[in-house]
């Protein structure tokens, strides 16, 4: 048995689109186990027992834990290759986890800057300031994103949802959070609208509560 630990709207919403699309593609179905990330439920004993770190997600398979986006993406994809959630072709995935890879050891820890400057500076001048400075860098990360999107046919990899996809469905929910109008990105607007109607992203939305737009005018 398969189940997943998520936070809602988390990055663990990658892996959670990755299952339903999954179970769509071959009956094989998964529990699912709410982390609720505001009440510090990632840091009490039973939690930290699968994942010292604190963090989501973590994929449970047969009693094991593991750990981080990619590891977990990569295991699903290759136990279950039916639902395409990566190219087969070897060159053509290795260029799918470059962007991967790039969208979680850039541009994720990108917003957590904005996120939580607490974690990187220590009087409330330092803080602002590495939060201005992270949000102007998201904003460029998303542009590259956007770039990308104007290419899609009708996903970022071809005609298949992707974890590639569900990852840039995060961000521009996270743009809204961090105080940047999705309006300002429409090409990268209308893509995400896309993807949030497939049903494996819509599934996914649905159990964890969220909507795509977060925006909120001051």
């Amino acid at each position: 048995m398969i189940k997943l630990y998520f936070g809602p709207g988390a990055c663990s919403f990658v892996p959670h689109v990755g299952l339903e699309a999954i179970k769509a593609a071959t009956g094989e179905d998964f529990e699912s186990q709410t982390v609720k990330l505001h009440k510090g439920e990632q840091h009490t004993p039973e939690y930290l027992a699968l994942n010292p770190l604190g963090l989501v997600p973590v994929l449970v398979v047969d009693g094991k834990p593991l750990t981080q986006i990619v590891a977990i993406c990569d295991y699903l994809d290759r136990r279950f290759p039916q639902a395409g959630l990566l190219p087969a072709d070897p060159w053509q995935r290795a260029q799918a986890m470059s962007t991967f890879a790039w969208m979680n050891n850039t541009v994720h820890p990108t917003f957590t800057h904005i996120f939580r400057p607490t974690k990187f500076a220590s009087t409330d001048d330092s803080q602002s300031d590495v939060r201005n400075m992270a949000v102007v860098m998201f904003r460029e990360h998303l542009g590259r994103i956007q770039d990308m999107t104007a290419k899609a046919a009708p996903f970022l990899l071809g005609d298949k949802l992707s974890f590639v996809d569900a990852y840039a469905v995060v961000f521009l929910r996270w743009a809204g959070l961090g105080g940047i109008d999705p309006a300002s990105l429409p090409t990268y607007k209308t893509y995400a609208e896309r993807v949030a109607a497939h049903p494996a992203v819509a599934a996914a939305m649905a159990r964890e509560g969220i909507k795509l737009d977060t925006w909120q005018p001051k």
